[in-house]
């Protein structure tokens, strides 16, 4: 593996994390502004917890993607490297 394929894979996760962070805290100021609208409108009927809920599970999911099911593929491609270098086999 050369130093420009590391450098490349270490700039996507940075990215793919820097990505992450921005999604959360448009969700923050997003669903604080909501729950402003619906205390100030209809504090009897939290309505602002259904958009709350469901982007929550976008972001549990773009979470998993960047921290979890990200380092699986360089776990697999450190694997396939180590194939490569072993060389063909009959």
């Amino acid at each position: 593996m050369k130093r420009s394929d590391d450098f490349h894979r270490a700039r996507e996760r940075l990215e793919a994390r820097r990505g992450f962070f921005a999604h959360v805290a448009v969700f923050v100021v997003v669903n604080i502004a909501l729950v402003t609208i619906n205390v100030a409108t209809a504090p009897d009927e939290l309505w602002a917890k259904w958009p709350l809920m469901g982007w929550g599970i976008g972001l549990a999911f773009h979470g998993l993607a960047v921290f979890v099911i990200g380092d699986r593929f360089a776990i697999t491609d450190e694997m396939v490297e180590r194939e490569l270098r072993k060389g063909p086999r009959s």
